[in-house]
């Protein structure tokens, strides 16, 4: 027989109500958050369904707070103080729903569960119902920024009811990115309020990489930028109003050389991007609120394309004549200025996108009676998130001013910037079209500002064709409150007024 060093797992019994808050799910995101909490001087218990990563966690970083691991379900509930509250940080859909079964058996009426997640919003709104009915608060919780800001200060966007925040929100707020001595961290509003606020997060997020990924296209494919002479293009916009997280990391990822081949590292990179499904829940809830958000459905639809190989390997096969053409420029003056209009077109665009993303955080807000604060979501997101850029200042600024924009085009500050950039915007994307090189959300963020601009839609055309089909009916102009049908079938097709 073989002899082995395998030491007996390690069980851990915490003492009843020493803890402040409890985390159960401790892979990189849970153990991040939990060492985030115990560095700010809160005492957290710890769980995981497999008690190694509760032994790895006190083993590497008992050292920066109070931590109180549990070995069973029972002892971690048991260790919480009341009012308990317990964070699920585990993968979503059946294993957050499992784990929110295990801990309402255990839990009392005023005790929180907290699902920090990315959950789609109507599974939390569905899990919130439910839980009231036992007297349990179910918090949704948005929680971006990744693994590093789990563990330094992320964005945090909860929602359920004030009761729980009451309890929570001191806690979260502490643990929270801060600008200006604000922290990233606010009650968004009831049940599903605070994932669904996540979810445009993560919308908004799709559109604009997808934007800044055009961007460098276009300076690489009709610019003629070598990557290093992109990357220094993007680091000079640091300074600018596109200065961001995004641009920055951008910068980093065309900076980097492959170190096996000596290539750019953006060349060795398979051109299919991934997603976890945040921008098509995102586009689909748009479509249901009849809200216009194309930015972030190109971004999504983008993705769609990369990942289709099959068909982009049969399209260049059929070795379509395009019609493209060749773009040329007279001087070096002459590249700068497209390379300008460039981030103008990208700026515009983001505008646009971000006007999207408001739009439908304020509609479903309205539908759902969340009272949502857009001017506070804005706030939150300039620290710690993803999608965190200094244009965001001029964007609460914007909502404080007027809480009641009935779009964020229509703050003077982006309005004023709209003016200034639509002019090199509609350059860039006439240059796509011509070249050949995709720039499918520069072009529908251009399009959906001359929509809203446009003083009269073909819209009135296509309900013609719809009364004529279906009888589906429409509004003259100078009836508006009336409802008309013409008899398209009969001789003389007369107008009828139906109410």
């Amino acid at each position: 027989m073989t002899a082995t060093n395998d030491a007996a797992p390690t069980t851990f019994v915490p003492q009843p109500d020493s803890a402040d808050i409890g985390v159960y799910g401790l892979g990189v995101m849970g153990a991040n958050l939990a060492r985030n909490l115990a560095r700010h001087g809160h005492a957290v218990a710890v769980f995981n369904r497999t008690p190694v990563r509760t032994e790895r966690l006190m083993s590497r970083y008992a050292s920066e707070g109070t931590f109180v691991p549990a070995t069973e379900l029972a002892d971690f509930v048991a260790s919480l103080r009341r009012p308990r509250v317990a964070i699920i940080m585990v993968q979503a859909g059946g294993a957050t729903e499992a784990v929110i079964d295990q801990l309402r058996e255990l839990l009392e009426p005023g005790d929180i569960i907290v699902d920090a997640g990315n959950t789609f919003y109507k599974d939390t709104q569905r899990r919130e119902a439910s839980l009231r009915e036992q007297g349990i608060h179910f918090v949704g919780m948005g929680v971006s920024g990744g693994e590093e800001g789990a563990l330094l200060g992320p964005s945090i966007m909860p929602g359920g009811t004030e009761d729980s925040y009451r309890r929570l929100g001191p806690m979260l707020e502490s643990i929270s990115a801060h600008v200006d001595g604000v922290p990233c961290c606010t009650h968004v509003g009831p049940d599903g309020a605070g994932h669904f606020v996540k979810m445009v997060h993560n919308g908004i997020e799709y559109a604009d990489m997808q934007l800044i990924a055009e961007a460098y296209n276009l300076l690489r494919h009709v610019a003629g930028l070598s990557v290093a002479e992109v990357a220094a293009v993007f680091c000079s916009w640091k300074d600018s109003e596109l200065d961001s997280y995004l641009i920055d990391i951008t910068t980093e990822v065309l900076e980097r050389v492959d170190p096996a081949t000596g290539e750019p590292f953006v060349d060795v990179v398979v051109d299919a991007a991934g997603h976890k499904g945040t921008g098509v829940w995102t586009t689909q809830t748009a479509l249901e609120l009849g809200v216009a958000a194309p930015a972030i459905a190109e971004a999504t639809f983008a993705r769609a394309v990369s990942s289709s190989a099959p068909q982009r390997a049969a399209v260049r096969e059929t070795e379509i004549e395009a019609g493209e053409r060749e773009v040329t420029f007279e001087s070096e003056e002459d590249r700068q200025a497209f390379v300008d209009a460039v981030r103008q077109a990208l700026y515009g665009s983001k505008i646009a996108a971000y006007a999207q993303g408001f739009d439908e955080i304020a509609t479903a807000s309205q539908a759902n009676g969340w009272d949502v604060d857009l001017g506070a979501m804005a706030r939150i997101w300039r620290g710690g998130c993803i999608i965190r850029a200094r244009f965001l200042d001029d964007i609460t600024r914007a909502y404080a001013e007027e809480p009641e924009l009935a779009s964020l085009l229509t703050a003077p500050v982006f309005a004023s910037a709209l003016e200034d950039a639509l002019p090199a915007w509609r350059e860039v994307v006439s240059v796509s079209a011509l070249s050949g090189v995709p720039a499918p959300a520069f072009a529908s963020s251009l399009a959906y500002v001359d929509q809203l601009r446009a003083p009269r839609l073909p819209a009135a055309l296509i309900q013609g064709q719809r009364d004529f089909f279906g009888s589906h009916t429409y509004h003259r102009v100078d009836d508006p409150s009336g409802v008309y049908h013409v008899l398209w079938a009969q001789e003389g097709r007369a107008e009828e007024k139906w109410n």
